[in-house]
């Protein structure tokens, strides 16, 4: 197989997992739920779709937009890295804790989110689902991308993640029952852990890119 096929692979492996851990729909089910308590089915699966649509359209404007907002504001792609890990750990550590990341959602949002009929935009699309860790990790995968290839990787695995979400919360009934609250952690757990370990190695990258410690030896 060729080199450059395998980079890609991995590539798009990593920015999957990293997006759709960060957006966790399934963290996100018994929330979800609480908040459309009187909901029909329909409706639930129309708060779904505009919930994912706006993680979606987010995300990817973030980033389009994430060069130009470097260029602006001064900041280099090391010390964005070592940022965005230092926001990655920070949000794997509630997850490993089983706890959903405070930079997604408050208690406020969820009581907001409660009393509201409409809640696909906000808070359910945004921060729930886009919160500041996904779209800082979206904005340090598309810095990482050199090539329209890998820029059309990082696009498709938002759509991939998107699309996921959205099953994931219009059949947010049927998977609470197949999960339990207990299953549900587990996944939380698992996702917690290896998002910690993506974090150390974007903040590595970060301090390597700047010369404070070794690059990566593959």
């Amino acid at each position: 197989m060729p080199a450059e096929l395998v980079q890609a692979i991995q590539f798009f492996l990593v920015t999957l997992s990293s997006i759709f851990f960060l957006v966790d729909p399934f963290a996100l089910v018994p929330t979800f739920l609480a908040m459309t308590a009187s909901s029909t089915d329909e409706h639930r699966k129309s708060m779904a779709k505009r919930a994912s649509i706006t993680c979606f359209c987010l995300l990817t404007g973030f980033a389009l937009a994430g060069t130009l907002v470097f260029d602006i504001l001064g900041i280099t792609m090391p010390a964005f890295k070592i940022a965005g890990g230092i926001i990655l750990l920070l949000i794997g550590i509630d997850m490993v804790q089983a706890r959903r990341p405070a930079t997604n959602e408050t208690k406020e949002e969820a009581n907001e989110g409660a009393n509201k009929e409409d809640i696909g935009i906000v808070p359910l699309g945004m921060p729930m689902l886009a919160g500041p860790g996904a779209i800082s990790t979206v904005m340090v995968l598309i810095g990482s991308a050199k090539t329209p290839v890998k820029i059309s990787l990082v696009i498709l695995a938002l759509a991939i993640t998107a699309l996921s979400a959205f099953l994931i919360l219009s059949a947010a009934t049927r998977v609470r029952k197949l999960l339990g609250e207990t299953g549900i952690h587990i996944l939380s757990r698992i996702m917690g852990m290896l998002l910690m370990a993506l974090a150390v190695q974007f903040i590595v990258d970060g301090l390597a890119a700047l010369g404070f410690a070794m690059a990566r030896t593959r």
